[in-house]
């Protein structure tokens, strides 16, 4: 449980690496602003997916870049504030490299997580709901482990060239595209309706939509989900009692 003077936060989708690096590192800096602006209030934090446009782990390879937002994360770990990592649709090859260099613990799935009184379901969003079959097709052959180990025999400059090609291509947000709030018809609020019938939530919490909302379900349970770093800024809060969707100036 949060003490009163300590919150948990939760924030998705920076999409670092993208869609350059000048722009991607604007992104970084105002992240990391963030963290050292939340770090003294800080209980835990839990990053949510599509953290980077595209990682992957190699065995003696670390993909350059993002050295300002590990060393900030290094940190919180170092001063015990725990990190928890869920892999997304852009990251979903992160193995355990930041598990053993940085302490954080890693999730590939949603999980039940109790806040005080409140009982939660999280995870990154991708793949669940009805509908994006051929996403969920594709998410297979990713997850196929002899397909990650034929990728991580190709050349890193070659494989990473090739991995930020095909994110850009199907990221429409760099293309200046924001997404729309599809209310009943979102997967994510189906995905979360059926849960309900089975269990009760008091808040679903996702990211991979890139929208920042915080949706009645019922009216003893919201799904939220976190929005993004490339067109909003907005994370949650838990504060002891309540989950807030905010917006960092």
């Amino acid at each position: 449980m949060s003490s009163p003077s300590k919150h948990i936060y939760f924030a998705s989708d920076f999409h670092l690496g993208a869609p350059d690096h000048s722009a991607s590192l604007i992104r970084e800096r105002k992240v990391v602003a963030w963290l050292k602006s939340i770090k003294p209030q800080c209980e835990a934090l839990y990053l949510m997916g599509d953290v980077f446009d595209f990682w992957f782990d190699y065995k003696t390879v670390v993909p350059t870049g993002y050295t300002r937002l590990l060393g900030q994360l290094a940190d919180f770990s170092d001063e015990g504030i725990p990190v928890f990592y869920f892999t997304g649709n852009h990251d979903m090859w992160v193995f355990d490299y930041f598990e053993k260099e940085l302490g954080f613990k890693i999730f590939r799935k949603p999980i039940e997580l109790q806040l005080g009184q409140l009982n939660c379901l999280i995870g990154h969003g991708d793949g669940l709901g009805p509908g994006d079959k051929n996403y969920k097709r594709l998410k297979k052959v990713f997850q196929n482990k002899i397909c990650q180990f034929l990728f991580r025999w190709i050349h890193p400059d070659i494989g990473i060239r090739i991995a930020r090609t095909w994110s850009m291509h199907g990221n429409r947000q760099y293309l200046g595209h924001v997404e729309r709030f599809l209310g009943e018809n979102e997967w994510l609020v189906q995905y979360a309706r059926q849960k309900l019938r089975e269990k009760h939530y008091d808040y679903f919490i996702f990211g991979h939509r890139h929208i920042p909302i915080n949706y009645p379900l019922n009216n003893k349970s919201n799904y939220i989900n976190l929005g993004d770093w490339i067109n909003h800024f907005t994370y949650a809060k838990y504060n002891g009692e309540t989950i807030e969707l905010l917006q960092y100036e």
